[in-house]
């Protein structure tokens, strides 16, 4: 765990700024389009007009990047070369303006590995086998100005450094009906093979920087449940504490079974064309083997002349030196005790809540505008999402839409067409249409979506 903490955030930030995450989530642009195979993993009430099979691996694709810490907020050009905000030749209040108070970056991934759907049992069935990691993270905007300005300042107060994790292997069994003209119900149960999660909350880190030495206040507390993992311990002889300076991984596996639900609705009102509906998705749970954790115990206050420093630039503990050697040693900073496994443990997955109203326009009956709600329920890493969008289904072997949204993460532009031809169905499209690019091709903005699928109707 020791490491170069410029290294680490930048690092950190342009993973999920800027690489491109294979999935197959459902793109939100297809909520209301006419025929999309995938919309009864928004909401279960949702059947399809025919059967289909999934081609393995590619029946539902998806490239997706999101957060509101952008590649544009940690790359710049300068003189015709790409460089990082931590250059001296970009200003403090340049790169600083571009940070919030609190910088997240998110990927919520799921690998499509089969899926099958068929009428039966008096409705739509459908039967999918996919993997899920869902990864979140959030930066102070304390931290990127310890990291542009140094040791400016004799006291730093960075606080609500968090990141969460959680892969899974899931079989979902879903069955829809109509229980009167109106209305429609639908549920999915879902089988999970936990493989691992993580949960890191750094919730205090107060610095009263003096030239003899350091007091520190930090308040941490790391829990991890992945089979074969094992903390790496060192021993500060300056405090003399044992503390966490990284992890081992051997052997990593099945670790934790869980189960889940989805539940939704599909209403036609007595007005006439209008429709609602209603789902709320991930309503589960997952059991794990076990819980290791390091924790300070709480608040945790200690004295350190480890990092003492000199205003003479050209000592050997000059402000400049003594950074970088904070910069290499955060581990020892937060000195984190090994409390061991402390047994298993349950933790809850992100419900997300879909709320949908779809309206035929009476001059044209192929042609629709729908108004959409989707919120992801996951405590520090909620996030929600609006849609309004417009829908056509012009003849039997096309439909799509386009649509326009705003939320937590910004402004975005979406859009899906889907063919639907007899024995093949081919989908794309964008929740998230990127702006600018950079020159190797990658988005200035960390929130990017494309969704592709390749199905066979029968």
């Amino acid at each position: 765990m020791n490491f170069n903490i410029k290294r680490a955030i930048s690092t950190l930030a342009l993973s999920a700024a800027l690489a491109t995450t294979l999935s197959a989530q459902t793109t939100l642009s297809g909520y209301f389009v006419d025929d999309y195979t995938y919309r009864f993993q928004m909401n279960p009430a949702y059947g399809n007009s025919q059967g289909f099979v999934s081609f393995p691996g590619l029946g539902n694709l998806n490239i997706s990047m999101n957060g509101n810490l952008h590649v544009s907020s940690i790359l710049y050009n300068l003189n015709g070369r790409t460089t990082t905000f931590l250059n001296p030749g970009i200003s403090t209040a340049e790169a600083l303006g571009k940070f919030h108070d609190k910088n997240r970056l998110g990927t919520d991934l799921q690998l499509n590995i089969m899926s099958v759907g068929f009428k039966a049992l008096g409705g739509y069935n459908t039967v999918n086998i996919s993997a899920r990691t869902a990864v979140d993270a959030s930066l102070p905007g304390s931290m990127f100005s310890l990291l542009k300005e140094g040791l400016s300042n004799r006291e730093y107060h960075i606080g609500n450094l968090k990141a969460n994790g959680i892969a899974y292997g899931q079989i979902a069994l879903n069955h829809s009906r109509d229980i009167t003209p109106d209305i429609r119900v639908g549920a999915t149960v879902k089988i999970l093979l936990g493989a691992g999660y993580f949960n890191a909350d750094m919730k205090e880190t107060k610095l009263d920087l003096g030239e003899d030495s350091w007091h520190v206040q930090t308040d941490a507390e790391v829990r991890a449940s992945v089979k074969g993992l094992e903390f790496e311990k060192d021993y500060n002889e300056t405090t003399g504490h044992e503390y966490v300076s990284g992890v081992n991984l051997d052997g990593p596996g099945l670790n934790g079974f869980g189960l889940a639900f989805d539940l939704g609705a599909i209403y036609k009102t007595p007005v006439e064309g209008l429709t609602v509906s209603a789902a709320i998705n991930d309503l589960g749970f997952i059991s794990w083997s076990n819980d290791l954790v390091a924790t300070t115990n709480g608040v945790k206050t200690f004295d350190t002349d480890r990092y003492t420093f000199n205003v003479d630039d050209n000592a050997p503990n000059s402000f400049e030196k003594e950074f970088d050697k904070v910069k290499d040693d955060l581990s020892a900073l937060y000195e984190l005790e090994d409390m061991g496994n402390q047994g298993g443990r349950a933790s809850g997955l992100r419900a997300t809540l879909n709320i949908g109203a779809e309206y035929k326009f009476p001059l044209y009956d192929k042609l629709s505008f729908g108004l959409m709600n989707s919120t992801r329920i996951a405590g520090n890493f909620s996030w929600t999402d609006f849609r309004l969008s417009a829908n056509v289904a012009p003849c039997k072997i096309f439909s799509g839409g386009i649509n326009l949204g705003v939320g937590t993460f910004g402004a975005s532009f979406g859009w899906l067409a889907n063919l639907h031809l007899t024995g093949f169905n081919l989908f794309i499209g964008m929740d998230h249409v990127p702006g600018k690019l950079a020159k190797q091709g990658v988005p200035l903005s960390s929130n990017m979506q494309v969704n592709f699928g390749l199905n066979f109707p029968f």
